[in-house]
């Protein structure tokens, strides 16, 4: 048995839905990209979307609309994709890393107050695997002090709080639709908000700074999505709900059935509903086998794994913030992703939990 650590679930009605587009002759940013916002914003509960070409320009737009340039600050989790800061480099502003919560590995909001400096413009919250952040925490900080509550839902698409879905809760919300997320169009982005000016100011953002063609107001990018993407993008929304039920029954069941001593399963914050773009396991001192040995075992047995993510931001060579920022280094240091994808089916999973109940020094 071969079951690889990511697969896109693409079929044959994305294929239909790409033809039509072809056979169009709009292959641009059109009425099919137009129509994938409106449905993605109503599916997030959002007033508005604005998509784009990929996830990190959903961030550097968002990051641009809400204001942030030179001599700005940003708070943002030191345990994420490389995105997350880079987007904040790219706009010229300086990231400052916070620590996380090890039970979901997303930001801990406590560690957001004292580094909030006269300089801090915004704070990002990355609904990191699939795990909802504490967004409404995070939103009432950011409003009392005057600051930007971006949501970072690359790898959440459909998550809950609350009963509420996330890209509905901050000011503005940033997703990807990379080959691998539960949503996926091959490369492309989308930008929620519920401002009407920030949406005005994504739309030049994204458009060569054009208030209208060919009058720039503002130095812009070129970050359309186009119609290919997009035709994708609509049916995989249409999909959506399907693949989290089945991340989550995957999910469900390694929780309950995973039982290696030193082997940790995620943890779940109260009121939330995660959408498991990852399932990531921790491998503490005392489990059977290092997460390296246990990697190859992983392997042999056909079973994919990855390390999300190595190395924290703080401690990237571009960065080396100097922090210490324990959680953060002691999850780099040991989490694993197991398969949770769709394409894991009852006897995958299974087959993936005999695996690791197997598991002997």
């Amino acid at each position: 048995m071969q079951i690889p650590i990511a697969r896109p679930s693409i079929g044959r009605e994305e294929a239909d839905a790409v033809t039509s587009v072809l056979a169009s002759g709009i292959i641009a940013e059109g009425p099919v990209t137009k129509s994938f916002e409106k449905e993605f914003a109503k599916y997030c509960g959002a007033a508005y979307a604005v998509a784009v070409n990929n996830g990190t320009a959903a961030l550097h737009a968002a990051l641009l609309a809400a204001g942030v340039g030179s001599g700005d600050e940003v708070i943002v989790p030191a345990f994420t994709f490389f995105a997350t800061a880079s987007s904040v480099s790219m706009t010229g502003a300086q990231p400052v890393f916070a620590d996380v919560l090890q039970n979901t590995c997303c930001i801990d909001p406590a560690s957001v107050p004292e580094l909030i400096t006269p300089a801090t413009k915004a704070v990002i919250g990355v609904h990191l695997y699939g795990q909802p952040c504490d967004a409404f925490v995070l939103r009432e900080i950011c409003s009392d002090q005057g600051l930007v509550f971006i949501e970072d839902a690359a790898q959440a698409h459909g998550a809950m709080i609350n009963g509420e879905k996330v890209g509905s809760i901050g000011d503005l919300a940033c997703f990807s639709f990379y080959a691998t997320k539960n949503l996926a169009t091959g490369e492309g982005g989308m930008v929620t908000t519920g401002s009407g000016a920030f949406h005005d100011r994504l739309r030049r953002i994204i458009n060569h700074g054009q208030s209208e063609k060919y009058i720039h107001t503002e130095i812009g990018y070129n970050y359309r999505m186009t119609d290919i993407a997009a035709a994708i993008g609509r049916v995989q929304l249409s999909k959506l709900d399907g693949f989290i039920r089945a991340r989550q029954e995957n999910a469900a069941y390694f929780n309950e059935h995973i039982r290696v001593p030193g082997i940790l399963t995620p943890g779940i914050a109260p009121g939330c509903t995660p959408v498991w773009h990852q399932y990531a396991i921790r491998v503490a001192d005392d489990a059977p086998l290092s997460r390296e040995a246990l990697m190859a075992y992983l392997k042999e047995k056909g079973i994919g794994s990855a390390i999300h993510y190595p190395v924290p931001l703080h401690r990237q060579p571009v960065y080396e913030a100097g922090a210490t920022l324990p959680v953060a280094e002691e999850l780099a240091a040991t989490v694993l992703s197991l398969p949770v994808h769709p394409g894991v089916g009852e006897a995958e999973r299974k087959y993936i939990v005999d695996c690791l109940n197997e598991v002997v020094p």
